[in-house]
């Protein structure tokens, strides 16, 4: 068996992270979890984050509610699997919180980083799967559903996070992966599975 891996999706709204999570975990046998949420005390604080009422949640207290959830997540979920020799697969992961508070809610990536590095007792995952979709796409997709507190934001707080997550990608190549998610999904399934397996091997 290959070394325990600690990976992360990630990706804009709707692009299909939370169907391609359970998909890859399932193959790989890995611990399947998400952030925020993955634990009793995640799912109190996302929904916190999730809840459209609260429209008064200042940016830096939803960025310190995601860096605790982080830290729960770490030591309950994440840790103990990697200790017990499984893979871990994340429905998001420390560079949502890079994208969506340091770009999208404009507080600057350092201290994030800082924060969330701490929260994750420097255990970063190992691997990113980044599934892009154009944002003309996903606005069709997420005029589907109802709505959290994240997705009712506005096109210029996607384009910000959009943008945030070309230049994580770019300051750190060989921790990224990314895949065209404008394909049929087995499609995509196929593709995340290669080259996560390429990686692995």
């Amino acid at each position: 068996m290959s070394t325990p891996a600690y990976i992360a999706l990630e990706g804009l709204e709707g692009c299909g992270k939370s169907t391609h999570t359970k998909r890859l975990g399932e193959h790989l046998n890995a611990v399947l979890t998400r952030e925020p949420g993955g634990t009793r005390i995640g799912a109190l604080l996302r929904a916190i984050l999730a809840d459209p009422e609260n429209t008064d949640l200042a940016p830096r207290t939803e960025a310190l509610l995601m860096a605790a959830d982080r830290a729960q997540h770490m030591s309950e979920i994440v840790q103990p699997a990697l200790d017990r020799g499984q893979h871990v697969v994340s429905d998001r992961s420390i560079y949502s919180t890079l994208a969506y508070q340091g770009y999208g809610r404009r507080l600057g990536t350092p201290d994030l980083l800082n924060i969330s590095t701490w929260a994750l007792n420097g255990r970063l995952p190992d691997m990113v799967v980044f599934i892009s979709v154009p944002t003309d796409i996903l606005n069709e997709r997420l005029a589907k559903r109802d709505l959290d507190r994240f997705e009712r934001e506005g096109a210029d707080f996607f384009a910000r996070i959009n943008d945030g997550f070309t230049e994580l990608r770019e300051a750190d190549p060989d921790r990224w992966i990314v895949i065209d998610g404008t394909v049929p999904k087995d499609d995509v399934e196929a593709a995340i599975r290669v080259a996560v397996l390429d990686r692995l091997n």
